[in-house]
């Protein structure tokens, strides 16, 4: 792979661990970012933000796994199972990446539901489409609608051999329909469809409660110590 120049952050409070502090390596702006470009660095444990791509780079702390599915291995357990049968009538309709104002206002009541104090809940419409879409990447917006009502949102970048869920929002209403495990689920099924090996998952952390709950579907990898290796739950 092409050598690719890095900005180094300094250190910060970590989103994940409390009293542990972050760093991350960014790609530089100047580099240019395809599609292509990134099918190489994700499978590298890279990660996609809006249009900066990143990977942790902390100095004391390795718990951020970059993780990804092998989707023709995938079996549901029995959760997934019930999931998708509470889910048999969601119906999904797939959009380019655009501002809609329902979206928008979904994101809010889900960011003031769920992660109340902090700071995407007061996100502005130009941030909110800067931090899900890219001016680079191949990306689309999933909708699932429940009895015709939009109920959820998934940002999915579509990659060589490959689908990246980026993030999944849903209206708080629908909240016992599972519909973050759901797409997940209707991603695993699409790459299985489209013959994809991969559908990479973000970032795994073990002593995270919002995070450690991708070591649910498996066969689960990770990248440790840049070899990608499968983890067992």
């Amino acid at each position: 792979m092409t050598s690719i120049p890095l900005l180094i952050t300094s250190p910060h409070p970590c989103s994940y661990l409390a009293d542990n502090f972050a760093q991350s390596a960014f790609v530089k702006p100047q580099f240019t970012l395809t599609n292509g470009v990134y099918s190489q660095l994700i499978s590298h444990g890279f990660r996609r933000s809006g249009d900066d791509v990143y990977t942790p780079r902390c100095e004391n702390c390795s718990q951020c796994v970059p993780v990804r599915l092998a989707v023709k291995q995938f079996l549901p357990n029995r959760r997934q199972k019930r999931c998708l049968q509470k889910n048999v009538d969601t119906t999904v309709t797939i959009k380019p990446v655009a501002f809609e104002q329902k979206h928008y206002e979904m994101y809010l009541r889900y960011q003031n539901q769920r992660h109340a104090g902090g700071n995407m809940a007061n996100t502005r419409p130009e941030e909110y489409l800067n931090f899900l879409g890219s001016t680079w990447c191949d990306t689309q917006f999933i909708e699932f609608s429940i009895a015709g009502e939009l109920a959820a949102l998934a940002i999915v970048d579509c990659l060589d051999n490959a689908l990246s869920a980026v993030y999944t929002f849903f209206d708080p209403k629908f909240s016992d329909y599972s519909l973050g495990v759901y797409a997940v689920l209707w991603q695993i099924s699409t790459a299985q469809e489209q013959g994809i090996d991969w559908l990479y998952l973000g970032f795994w952390i073990a002593d995270c409660q919002k995070m450690n709950y991708k070591i649910q579907y498996q066969p689960l990898q990770g990248l440790i110590n840049q070899q990608w290796q499968f983890l067992k739950k």
